[in-house]
């Protein structure tokens, strides 16, 4: 016997399943419309940059996507496909690109590709000689006037044609000028004014708009002149020559740099493979090795410390509160999460401010002179204190669930069994503890092992070595790296992707090896 219900509850069931099939179509083709739209915006760039392969990439995933959502079919992909483009986009890729990049020369002077480093040499090298044609200056720019890049809206004094002109050359343009030459207006262009100008006269100074022959440059914010290369490229020889002295510099493609007889390179140079250079200078450079090697031993005990000192606290503080016989437990849980709650780079600001020599809470508190920052010793020892301050809520919130999670019946057993409350958590409650917190520590090393805001926001890596400032005391290998790429002696992105891949095998051996460790305590307490 089949019962059939009606009634106004199926009634809205089955509006409710046709709303579903009329909604999702329109739901659906709204998205793959936003997907194509993404994919014709990013295929410009690539095909204004010759990237072919790229652009085939960009084509295929869109023509795939497109397939998949549009027919019946590969249910299961459907829901895999969202997952694996936004894994590819955001992990795979950049670690690949990391990984390109540490077998490089990429860095300041060497960005670009040869052709653009002889252009960089010439225009750098213009100066002004008897009978430079002479231009009337508009400045001008394609953006915000404060912010923009500028560009030199020239007019030629003979046939008065106005060409913009910016560090990839001239184009000519349609433009409104007066007698005088001056551009007024022209389309797409924001012409600035004499005090937006003034503002950016340092700017203006240093464009160069490369030509023929040499390069234009400014004579104030109202004229320009096209002057001569001091240097220029010989393709016989392939070397820079200087035009006034005769001395030449040839390219070495292994360096990417254009190098003297002498020894002597010039400051530009382009991007090359240096194949394991950059690994090989770790290991071997006496002025790398060393210091690499002293951060990478601090590296393990701040993140050993760090990850073991936190977790010692939170599991003593879990424990304390997980009686029943405890009152208030609810108010202390609350009061000991407060610093988990609270953003940590401000936090971070705050200790910084508190280990202050002169003023800090610290030593007015104690009554002490201690400079903390000042020596090796008592900066790491800042450092390790106020991460155990911040991370000690995190072990104590994880550490009690997994405590409320291991069944009172087994700690009840084994006090019928006659064992003491010692020998009961070290054989009973710490091997299920480590069972489920096993990951959660290695996750926590792995974070500590790279925590850049605890050691930047504090002490920035100080103290220095006078022989070397570019590598602190406290400086991690993450903040090493991140000084070696951005830092004011000029970034190396090769030699820090390099340094980058370092980090990644180490943190992965050593999850691997914990990882293992894990599966084999499941084993035996599963």
């Amino acid at each position: 016997m089949v019962m059939q219900l009606d009634g106004p509850a199926t009634d809205r069931q089955a509006r409710a399943a046709e709303e579903t099939r009329r909604t999702y179509p329109i739901v659906k083709i709204v998205l793959l419309g936003f997907t194509v739209a993404i994919a014709v915006w990013a295929s410009f760039p690539l095909i204004e940059n010759e990237a072919w392969t790229g652009l085939a990439i960009l084509a295929a995933t869109t023509a795939g996507l497109l397939y998949l959502y549009l027919t019946p079919r590969h249910i299961p992909a459907k829901y895999l496909a969202p997952g694996t483009v936004l894994l590819i986009a955001f992990q795979i890729f950049p670690v690949l690109y990391t990984a390109s990049t540490a077998f490089t020369n990429f860095g300041d002077g060497h960005r670009g590709s040869k052709a653009e480093a002889v252009v960089a040499i010439q225009t750098a090298s213009v100066t002004q000689v008897p009978g430079s044609v002479q231009y009337a200056l508009t400045v001008a720019t394609t953006g915000d006037a404060a912010t923009g890049p500028l560009v030199f809206l020239i007019t030629d004094p003979a046939t008065k044609r106005v060409s913009a002109g910016d560090a990839n050359g001239l184009a000519p343009i349609e433009a409104t000028v007066t007698g005088a030459g001056r551009v007024t207006a022209a389309d797409g262009y924001t012409i600035l004014t004499t005090g937006q100008a003034s503002v950016r006269s340092k700017e203006i100074t240093a464009l160069a708009v490369p030509t023929a022959g040499g390069a234009i440059r400014s004579s104030g914010l109202s004229r320009a002149y096209e002057g001569k290369a001091g240097r220029v490229y010989d393709a016989a020889c392939d070397c820079v020559r200087d035009t006034a002295t005769g001395r030449s510099w040839r390219a070495d493609e292994s360096l990417g740099l254009f190098v003297a007889g002498d020894g002597e390179r010039l400051a530009q140079g382009w991007k090359v493979t240096v194949g394991f250079a950059n690994f090989s200078r770790v290991l071997t450079d006496p002025a790398i090795s060393g210091p690499f090697l002293r951060t990478l031993v601090w590296n393990f005990g701040f993140a050993l410390a760090s990850t073991g000192g936190t977790f010692v606290l939170g599991l003593l503080c879990a424990i304390a509160l997980h009686s029943k016989r405890v009152r208030g437990r609810t108010f202390y849980r609350v009061l000991l999460i407060l610093p988990y709650a609270m953003p940590s780079f401000a936090m971070l600001l705050v200790w910084r401010d508190m280990f202050n020599t002169d003023f800090g809470l610290i030593n007015n508190l104690f009554g002490t002179d201690v400079d903390w920052f000042g020596g090796s010793a008592s900066a790491r020892l800042a450092v390790i204190l106020v991460q155990l301050w911040l991370g000690y809520p995190y072990m104590f919130l994880v550490a009690t669930g997994a405590l409320q999670a291991i069944p009172g019946e087994l700690t009840e057993a084994s006090r019928i069994d006659g064992a003491g409350p010692w020998s009961a958590f070290r054989k009973i409650t710490l091997p299920l503890l480590m069972v489920a917190l096993t990951p959660l520590l290695i996750s926590s090393f792995a974070f500590n092992f790279n925590n850049f805001n605890a050691i930047y926001l504090t002490t920035e890596g100080a103290p220095f070595p006078a022989d070397n400032p570019a590598n602190g005391a406290t400086d991690l290998l993450i903040t090493y790296t991140y000084r070696l790429a951005f830092g004011g002696a000029g970034a190396q992105y090769g030699f820090a992707a390099a340094i980058s891949i370092f980090i990644f095998l180490i943190v992965a051996v050593v999850s691997a090896i914990s990882f293992r460790r894990t599966r084999r305590q499941e084993e035996v307490y599963s």
